[in-house]
């Protein structure tokens, strides 16, 4: 190899997860939003991935209703390989299930194995209910895992029936809960999450099962300051006066 030869460095994997709620409360407009949503977000999401010289982001996706199921199933898909197949809605809301699904995978032994090593997720919650299981244990056990707790987190409530304490207990904070009252609201809310968040958390330090992130504090309050700002500039916006839910 010659001084000129360029030596292409490899670059960490950030992965974004959705965590979408799926019960039977979802249909209707709510999933139809959240579909659309993801569908199109996926280009700048790949744009993102394309123009940062540090991180490859992948995306890994579940839903939950009778249970939680993966919908990547054979690990976080490269942004510019991911296709959104469009879900459907029925059942209840086995919220514990998901964070215990969401923990099993938050591993070096799951989907955090990156050869080139990763940096913190983003993890991205969106529901509209109550949860109808043990939500506190699979929570509580999930909240141990240091991939969680270096990640930055974000949750949208969707509708007026959601648990708003049960999204904050996820997040940690309720400035990372964001509320909204329609489908053109909540589809601008899922587009800027997902790019901003995944911002974010491409910046954030390595971390790995047995240590913690000194930095996430840090990354969270960033996204949180641009989540209020998001808010701000929404209430101005004529589609927020409007009620679908």
């Amino acid at each position: 190899m010659s001084l000129t030869d360029k030596v292409e460095i490899p670059r960490r994997t950030m992965v974004l997860f959705f965590v979408i709620d799926t019960s039977g409360s979802m249909d209707g407009k709510k999933i139809g939003a959240v579909n659309t949503a993801i569908d199109e977000v996926i280009p700048a999401l790949k744009e993102l991935s394309d123009e940062n010289a540090d991180a490859q982001i992948k995306i890994a996706a579940m839903e939950f209703s009778n249970g939680a199921q993966w919908i990547t199933a054979n690990g976080p898909v490269e942004a510019d390989q991911f296709y959104w197949n469009y879900l459907e809605a029925g059942g209840v809301t086995d919220f514990g299930a998901a964070c215990r699904a969401l923990n099993e995978k938050l591993s070096t032994k799951g989907f955090m194995r990156e050869a080139t090593g990763s940096f913190a997720p983003a993890i991205f919650l969106m529901s509209d209910g109550d949860p109808t299981d043990d939500w506190q244990s699979g929570l509580n056990i999930l909240k141990q895992n240091n991939w969680f707790k270096a990640g930055v987190k974000v949750a949208v409530a969707i509708g007026d029936d959601v648990n708003k304490e049960v999204l904050k207990a996820f997040t940690g904070t309720m400035e990372a809960v964001l509320e909204n009252r329609n489908a053109a609201m909540l589809k601008k809310m899922i587009k800027f999450v997902s790019v901003r968040a995944s911002q974010v958390a491409s910046k954030s330090s390595n971390v790995s099962d047995s240590s913690e992130d000194t930095g996430d504090e840090q990354k969270q309050e960033e996204l949180n300051a641009s989540l209020q700002e998001f808010v701000k500039d929404a209430a101005a916006a004529p589609e927020n006066d409007q009620v679908d839910w």
